[in-house]
């Protein structure tokens, strides 16, 4: 009897004990299921500032541009090295060099004329010099001659008339000889230093060529006057407007490239007559470059024009708006004239303001309503959407802040 009890009171037990199993078994996957959350992207509701922000689009342009200028005086100009439009330089690089070879020809022939002028004039010294101790000579000569002369004369008391009158005629022709001595040493002296002045002027024509040529050649290689992006030009060919390349002929003085002041960039922009009156100079502005994806550049409002335009730019029919002009407190080297731009103006600033992104606002019934996780569901809530931009809409109520919201309608709510 005790065994059998025994048996049936096992059996009983391990009925129990499978049964118990059973239902930790469905506990745990109804807790499981109850817990686990729909698999969505969601965000957290923020509280910080809200700005609101108009968005206009502009180019990068510069207050001031060097124009960089084929030079003048040097003759025919052939293009042989020019850098590309893009090129970031340094004040002093080297942007456009022109063929010098006819400038270096005649180069060699100017020096050449300028060696033979100053040996032209060394000769001429060194005849002058001896023409000039020559004529010296045969003025100390005459004139050690009248002395004896003089000398003969005075002893005529003690001669006849005769020694006497020779002697007299001797100092006559002597005293001449002396004058004609000295006036061919002064005659020969002019005549020297006039030469010498014809020869020194020559040889300074010659020198003056010399440096025309050299500062010429120096002039074939145009340098950058300041830092900047290198733009070039273009001109008039058969297939049309083209920019210079190397192999192309240019006149004196034409304006082959700009060198953009990039202390001067800014970016100006149209404003449409609607959005003008929410804007002001000094409002910040945060300016988005295409060419620059990787970050965006801090700058502000400069000045907006007091009267609208035509924007031959914006279409048929040519629109009427107004012109803004941005400054840009951050730099990059990248930056250049001509790139396009997004500005997005801050026209209005919220503190402490309940903000969520813009994809976890939905339209329900004709309200606008968020799915806000509660435990693991998420729960369609009402709130209120004060104003929004293309990111951020600003909630006044429904919403508190720290809750998490679903980015994508959920399958089921309740």
């Amino acid at each position: 009897m005790s065994n059998a009890f025994r048996s049936v009171r096992e059996r009983w037990a391990a009925a129990l004990v499978c049964a118990g199993l059973l239902l930790l078994s469905v506990g745990f996957l109804v807790v499981r299921k109850v817990r686990s959350a729909p698999n969505l992207p969601a965000a957290t509701v923020q509280r910080k500032e809200f700005v609101d922000y108009k968005v206009v689009r502009g180019e990068v342009k510069a207050l001031r541009s060097v124009t960089i200028s084929a030079p003048a005086g040097v003759g025919d100009l052939l293009i042989l090295k020019i850098l590309p439009t893009g090129s970031k330089v340094k004040k002093g690089d080297a942007l456009v060099e022109f063929d010098a070879s006819t400038l270096q020809q005649r180069l060699a022939q100017d020096k050449s004329a300028l060696r033979s002028a100053e040996a032209s004039i060394e000769q001429s010294k060194a005849q002058d010099t001896l023409k000039e101790q020559q004529d010296l000579t045969d003025v100390m000569t005459s004139r050690f001659d009248l002395q004896s002369a003089r000398l003969d004369a005075s002893k005529q008391e003690i001669l006849s008339a005769i020694e006497g009158e020779k002697a007299a005629l001797k100092v006559k022709d002597t005293e001449q000889k002396v004058k004609e001595n000295e006036t061919k040493l002064e005659s020969d002296r002019i005549s020297a230093k006039s030469n010498l002045a014809s020869k020194v002027k020559l040889r300074d024509r010659a020198a003056f060529q010399v440096k025309l040529d050299e500062t010429g050649i120096a002039s074939l290689i145009l340098h950058a006057p300041l830092d900047g992006t290198f733009t070039v030009l273009n001109h008039w060919e058969p297939t049309g407007s083209v920019p210079y390349k190397p192999g192309d002929r240019v006149w004196a003085g034409a304006g082959l490239a700009e060198l953009p002041d990039a202390s001067t960039l800014r970016v100006s922009a149209r404003v449409e007559e609607a959005d003008r009156g929410q804007m002001r100079a000094g409002q910040t502005v945060s300016v988005h470059l295409d060419a620059i994806p990787d970050r965006a550049l801090a700058g502000k409002v400069e000045e907006i024009s007091p009267t609208a335009s035509l924007d031959f730019n914006g279409g048929w029919p040519v629109p009427r708006n107004f012109s803004i002009e941005i400054t840009l407190a951050d730099n990059d080297p990248r930056l250049a004239p001509g790139m396009s731009a997004v500005a997005r103006v801050a026209v209005d600033r919220v503190p402490d303001a309940v903000i969520v992104p813009v994809g976890a606002v939905f339209r329900k019934s004709g309200r606008n309503v968020a799915y806000v996780l509660h435990g693991s569901k998420y729960v369609q809530t009402t709130i209120e959407v004060s104003r929004r931009t293309t990111e951020e809409a600003l909630i006044t109520s429904g919403l508190t802040g720290g809750e998490r919201v679903a980015l994508l309608e959920p399958p089921t709510t309740e």
